[in-house]
């Protein structure tokens, strides 16, 4: 019977020793949650079981799409129970409380009521046109090397890379039009929507075989095979290591589960909703992790090691070695940095500089706006604070992005075609991610990025301390924004410096197609062969396939090839390497068209982008616009934030274009963060006054902080009290009188018998209101540091430790 391997001790063997490569670091800046770990294991136990049962049943005949012959409906059950592969599947009970409807959950569940799971972490994609894998059910195309399709093999994805895509950094173009910063939000927005985690192993499940070391397709290993003579990633190399997606429950060998065999999904990890989940993470585990509970103020929790000139820097990952955070400062790891990963809400914040500088921003936004409300609402409990807090930043994200990102983006025809204006909330419509979103279309800007990262002093000249960086040179180093002059210089660079302008013969810059998460004296990766990879891994169709979809012409000759691309240039390089036009993958073909007038992607892409952002706007219950999330004048002021008035509230900037997203010129296009001209939101407008409610004053609970909800005050306890009786209270509207019964926060008796005493042997507890504290007995008094029970004399009492 074939080998089996769902952990990964050998990846884990790996990481232990004073080396990372390439791909290491991709899977770990993948590197799932607790509750995405619990999904991928359920799926890929499940799906193995049942692949292993058939191959030990039908060795030598051919995959069977019945699987009644081998086992039944009741064993298939029980494996998906045994598995965890039916739990992921349960319904889910959304609460109907108010406050439940005023905020939502951290894992995006219950956002629709009828489809509590739509646009929820750690669910599937969705599927805009079917699946079209090689076996029509999981396998990539690619995976037979000789297989043909429409009479011609598929071209390896290096291969379209070295010949289409790869660009000499010092031959791009930049865009005299938009900054690096345009290109910077749309892959932090990214990252607010979708992450596909990899499989749960590194090591194939049939033989076990190391994904890391083998050129065989042997899942969950798929690498990208390196055409002869190709030696600019390293003489001798034959592969890239590529691992596939982890397949969802409910999918591929348990798809039984839903009634109906159907091909293979992957997971999004992330809720689809745009709703800061980069900052504040998709599931539970992860947000605790990142909030401060030291107090009741709702804020983030912050570096305790280092800032930025005052101003408060990501808090650090546990420690580990070899740090992968380090590997652009040192050639030996033995001696590496110790400065280690940035924790935030999303695995991928370390990926480079800009990322990291974003998150940076965002992280002092989220605890300025927490602190501001916690002095208009001082009754507003941590809770209440942080929720609201989050409900800011998101909708700041939702009204920055489809007001100032995306018509730079689509163009005036095509924003104007696909979001007209707002006309409220449809629970028919489906928010969730489609898979040709997230693994093709959304990734046009790859072939935007410019392979200098410039850093700027406060006169927009090359800093003359912390120069400009080579792309590659800025992977997973925060120990720069440590010892290197915090964020300003990187964000300086970012609304400064040009994105890089594509063209048909200048797709994506060496810094990404031979560099890409270049550890010292190791293996790099090609993100251009990354992409086209993913795509058929995730079973996406062709081209042409998604040109019919959004009702555009199709390429069946050159000539038609040479129309749509408006180049006879890449119609020929395509075809030489592809044969027919039906067999380009989806993305290289989408990135290929030439752009719309005032936008930035073709047809295609303007299509199935316009078409995601604005299921993801009108399916969203939590729209910033829709009635009843906001008030009227919250909204007012709402509408007013600016990506130029979060950078001067959260940095050491003065001087900003206004538009940080175009070109500029210093100083003239420059204006001051403390211009008049700069109308901020005004965040008193959530200022909630107890005293005005039809009932007259919120009626006092000691010990309590409470806040509105409809007609409803609902109450929470401080810290050190427990609440008995109603949580909430109404106040009638046909009486005018508050419900009769109050809640009261009862103190919690730490000290009493039955519980575990909190203090050390050699010192009582005393219960205080709302806490407690550790006294010395009798005559005895704590010493000054606090640690031993001493005699007034000095002399340790007996028993003080």
């Amino acid at each position: 019977m074939a080998s089996f391997a769902i952990s990964t001790p050998k990846r884990k063997a790996a990481l232990t020793k004073a080396s990372l490569s390439a791909s290491d670091l991709l899977s770990l800046f993948k590197r799932p949650e607790a509750e995405t770990n619990v999904a991928i294991h359920a799926a890929e136990l499940m799906d193995t079981t049942v692949e292993l049962i058939r191959q030990l049943v039908y060795s030598q005949e051919k995959r069977h799409g019945n699987m009644s012959g081998v086992l039944s409906g009741h064993h298939l059950s029980t494996l998906a129970d045994v598995t965890g592969c039916a739990a992921q599947l349960r319904p889910i009970q959304c609460s109907d409380t108010c406050l439940a409807d005023k905020y939502r959950s951290i894992d995006g569940t219950c956002n629709n009521r009828k489809n509590p799971l739509w646009g929820a972490a750690n669910t599937a994609y969705t599927r805009w046109l079917p699946a079209d894998y090689e076996d029509g059910f999981s396998v990539p195309k690619g995976w037979n090397e000789s297989k043909t399709y429409n009479g011609f093999p598929l071209p390896l994805v290096r291969q379209v890379s070295h010949e289409i895509l790869h660009t000499r950094n010092e031959n791009i173009s930049l865009d005299s039009s938009y900054t690096h910063m345009l290109v910077e939000w749309g892959q932090w927005i990214d990252h607010d929507m979708d992450l596909t985690p990899q499989s749960g192993s590194t090591i194939s499940f049939m033989g076990g075989a190391d994904c890391s070391h083998s050129c065989l397709n042997r899942s969950p290993c798929f690498p990208i095979q390196i055409p002869d003579g190709d030696t600019r990633l390293g003489r001798g190399m034959k592969c890239l290591p590529f691992i596939r997606s982890s397949p969802a429950c409910g999918s591929g060998e348990s798809s039984f589960l839903l009634g109906q065999l159907q091909p293979r999904e992957q997971l999004n990890s992330l809720t689809s909703f745009v709703d800061g989940s980069m900052i504040y993470g998709s599931a539970a585990s992860l947000a605790r992790k990142l909030r401060n509970f030291t107090q009741e103020l709702g804020l983030l929790a912050v570096n305790q090691e280092f800032s930025d000139g005052a101003l408060p820097l990501l808090p650090f990952a546990a420690k580990k070695f070899p740090n992968p955070c380090a590997l652009t400062r040192n050639s030996c790891l033995a001696n590496a940095s110790d400065v280690p990963c940035f924790v935030a809400g999303d695995s991928r914040a370390n990926e480079h500089l800009g990322m990291q500088a974003l998150h940076t921003v965002f992280l002092r936004e989220s605890n300025r706006i927490a602190a501001t409300l916690h002095q208009l609402n001082p009754q507003w409990s941590g809770e209440i604070l942080y929720q609201e807090t989050r409900k800011i930043i998101g909708a700041y994200l939702q009204i920055i992005n489809w007001r100032d990102y995306v018509p730079k983006i689509l163009g005036p025809e095509a924003t104007e075609a696909f979001l007209p204006p707002y006309s409220g909330y449809n629970e028919s419509v489906d928010p969730r991610i489609s898979n040709v979103f997230a693994t093709a279309a959304f990734r046009f800007a790859h072939v935007t990025i410019n392979p200098l990262l410039s850093r700027l002093d406060e006169n927009y000249e090359e800093h003359p301390r912390h120069p400009s960086l080579s792309l590659h040179q800025s992977f997973f180093s925060p120990w720069r924004i440590v010892e290197e002059g915090g964020i300003d210089p990187i964000l300086r660079g970012e609304i400064f410096s040009f994105a890089k302008l594509q063209t048909p013969t200048q797709m994506m810059p060496a810094e990404l197609t031979e560099k890409l998460f270049h550890p010292k004296q190791a293996l790099s990766l090609d993100l251009a062969a990354l992409n086209l990879q993913r795509g058929r891994d995730h079973g996406l169709q062709g081209y042409n396939s998604w040109r019919r979809f959004c009702g555009l012409q199709e390429a069946h000759t050159f000539s038609d090839l040479r129309h749509i691309l408006n180049s006879s240039y890449l119609a020929h390089k395509l075809l030489k390497l592809y044969g027919t036009p039906e067999n380009i993958d989806v993305w290289i073909g989408a990135i290929a068209e030439p752009l719309l007038p005032s936008a930035r992607v073709g047809e295609l892409l303007a299509c199935l982008l316009g078409r995601q952002l604005q299921a993801l706007r009108d399916g969203d219950r939590f729209w910033w616009e829709k009635e009843g999330v906001f008030s009227p004048r919250q909204r007012d002021e709402l509408a007013k934030v600016t990506l130029f008035g979060i950078l001067c509230e959260n940095t050491h900037l003065h001087l900003l274009p206004a538009d940080v997203f175009s070109t500029s010129h210093f100083p003239d296009d420059f204006i001051s963060c403390k211009s008049p001209q700069i109308s901020n939101v005004d965040l008193t407008a959530w200022k909630e006054d107890p005293t005005d409610t039809p009932c007259g004053p919120v009626p006092l609970v000691e010990g309590a902080f409470f806040v509105h909800c409809k007609a409803s005050v609902f109450f929470e306890c401080r810290p050190g009290y427990v609440l008995e009786g109603p949580s909430s209270i109404t106040c009638h509207a046909e009486t005018r009188e508050w419900s009769t019964v109050l809640p009261v926060c009862q103190d919690v008796d730490e000290c009493e018998p039955s519980r575990v005493n909190p203090c050390p042997s050699s010192r009582i507890c005393v219960n205080l209101p709302g806490g407690f504290e550790c006294a010395c007995e009798g005559s005895l008094t704590l010493s000054q540091d606090g640690t031993t029970c001493i005699s007034r004399s000095g002399v340790k009492g007996p028993g003080c430790g």
